[in-house]
């Protein structure tokens, strides 16, 4: 190396010239060439992304604060979701749960009906007969080791309408035993 760059060759010049190629090659990773991947929406598009949807208003199920969600459904498929502006709760806004709340609803992991773990696999109930085990089990307990031997939990999700139900079901059974999952 000559004794010119060595001399310009500084810790902030090594910085600054580091951070200008990390720049460089993250506008290249990141997609900065987008004339050949992307164009600009048509304002039909914006306006209305699937013309022949139902527009349904519903509430967001992931806590008991009720924030609007206008759902899009197209032959019975959420396929779209738009906050409701005109909530009275929400006033227009979501929070990070709520505006991924399509993806959970639509999640290849969601439980969609009663399973129960016979023989190390899943088999699939129907909902009375898994309700009546539920009972059975329930009734066994209490009988054997007595009421207080189970805890109810509550959930965020939960609204106050069935957070009372929740609790009316716990003291019928016999116990005090409640408690909220956020304190879990």
């Amino acid at each position: 190396m000559s004794e010119a760059i060595k001399k310009r060759q500084t810790r902030r010049t090594f910085l600054k010239m580091t951070a200008l190629g990390s720049l460089a090659g993250a506008s290249v990773a990141l997609g900065a060439d987008t004339q050949k991947t992307m164009r600009q929406a048509s304002s039909q598009e914006i306006k209305e992304r699937y013309p022949q949807s139902k527009k349904v208003k519903t509430i967001c199920t992931h806590c008991s604060v009720g924030c609007g969600i206008v759902a899009e459904v197209v032959d019975g498929v959420w396929v779209r979701q738009e906050v409701a502006q005109d909530h009275p709760i929400s006033q227009g806004g979501h929070c990070c749960k709520g505006a991924d709340l399509i993806d959970r609803a639509r999640s290849e992991t969601r439980l969609r009906y009663p399973l129960e773990k016979q023989n190390g696999q899943w088999t699939r109930l129907k909902y009375d007969e898994a309700m009546d085990k539920i009972a059975a089990q329930l009734k066994q307990i209490r009988e054997e080791s007595g009421p207080d031997a189970v805890m109810f939990l509550g959930s965020a999700k939960c609204s106050n309408e069935q957070s009372y139900y929740i609790r009316k079901f716990a003291a019928f059974f016999g116990t005090n035993n409640i408690d909220h999952c956020a304190r879990v």
